[in-house]
């Protein structure tokens, strides 16, 4: 914390929320990841980081206290598991100029808050896009898993992270007591009100306000979420959960190794079935309990296939026009962005020690429930 407020010559944090976490998040770092030294520096910098941004977005409101008056209404929020699609869908829908998405780069810096008139030659893209160029030397693998660029959509697992409460934090580190914690006794509105805190910041200066986001973790905390987003709408993407399990694992593996050389991916496979498991029974659990209307399911191969049908659908379910300006424009995106354009993922199962028969027979709770198709 005194890095940060060094680096920024800021002091003021907000409110307390993130002290925790944070605490939580180091002690879990210190006793149980095993960081090589370089390890230990990318997390201390990414610590510093997430704080140095939190005491910036607290000195905008302080100096304009009026931003708190913006209004984040109905936003459509994706759920589901990751490796589902989500990522094109989330792709796609930014494209509509009559809707507004988290870019990466206002995620990665989101002050100075951005404003209409520079938001496409903002002097942050360039710096993402460097960042982004260091990713893909740093993990190799991740443009054939996660394809992203610096004006794209991404998650608010960043901001999330600036509250110190965001799986964010288990995807490259071994911190089992931290997850645990997350997932069952943290207290995710603050962190919640602090995400709707950021989008307002982004948002005033820089509209529409119609948001589309994103982030498969929301599942696990759906309670809090929708304590304070009460108003919005959901969009659940669907997958053969053997397809998606040992994906996710092999994401975290690529993400774990630059920074530690005690990686086992029998550990990153059961914490993902564990969280896969616990996000689906919280999320079905909210759906059926009065908020069926709320959601919008999409299923992997057929939007796969031809996004389009689906996408007209969820438009009408929205209750919003579906423009040709936006069709043309995801169109384009499509196009420019073929499955696997920077190769094919592949993996050695038998190293995630995953047996795909029992992962099947473990959801078919869920996979019974949605009518999620399985492989052969």
């Amino acid at each position: 914390m005194a890095r940060a407020k060094a680096e920024s010559s800021l002091d003021n944090f907000g409110e307390d929320s993130f002290i925790e976490g944070l605490e939580r998040l180091v002690a879990a770092a210190d006793a149980e990841a095993g960081f090589t030294e370089m390890g230990k520096a990318a997390f201390d910098a990414q610590v510093v980081d997430h704080l140095s941004n939190r005491l910036q977005v607290e000195d905008w409101y302080a100096r304009h206290p009026e931003i708190d008056e913006q209004q984040i209404t109905q936003p459509l929020i994706g759920l589901g598991l990751p490796r589902t699609g989500s990522t094109a869908l989330a792709c796609l829908l930014a494209e509509d100029p009559a809707v507004r998405s988290l870019r990466n780069w206002e995620a990665m810096a989101p002050c100075p808050p951005p404003q209409a008139a520079s938001q496409h030659t903002d002097p942050r893209i360039a710096r993402a896009e460097a960042s982004m160029v260091r990713r893909d030397q740093l993990f190799p693998r991740m443009k054939i898993m996660l394809p992203s660029t610096a004006t794209g959509p991404t998650e608010c697992q960043t901001f999330m992270a600036q509250d110190f409460k965001s799986q964010l934090f288990q995807a490259f580190a071994r911190i089992p007591s931290y997850v645990q914690w997350l997932n069952y006794e943290a207290d995710l509105v603050p962190t919640y009100r602090y995400v709707k805190r950021v989008l307002k910041l982004l948002q005033w200066r820089c509209p529409p306000n119609r948001w589309r986001l994103k982030n498969p973790s929301h599942s696990v905390f759906i309670a809090a979420l929708e304590q304070v987003f009460p108003d919005a709408r959901y969009v659940m993407t669907h997958r053969d959960v053997a397809s998606v399990l040992p994906s996710v694992a092999d994401v975290y593996y690529e993400l774990s190794q630059a920074y530690s050389d005690k990686v086992d991916k029998k550990f990153l496979a059961r914490q993902n079935a564990d969280w896969t498991e616990l996000g689906l029974r919280r999320l079905m659990a909210f759906r059926e309990a009065g908020n069926e209307h709320r959601f919008f399911d999409i299923h992997f191969a057929p939007f796969q296939k031809d996004p389009f049908p689906t996408l007209e659908r969820l438009y009408d379910f929205l209750g919003e026009t579906f423009t040709p300006e936006a069709r043309a424009r995801m169109q384009a995106w499509r196009e420019s962005m073929p499955r696997d354009k920077h190769g094919t993922h592949t993996y050695d199962l038998a190293e995630f020690d995953i047996d795909l028969a029992a992962v099947r027979e473990r959801f078919r709770f869920y996979t019974d429930r949605y009518g999620v198709a399985v492989a052969a």
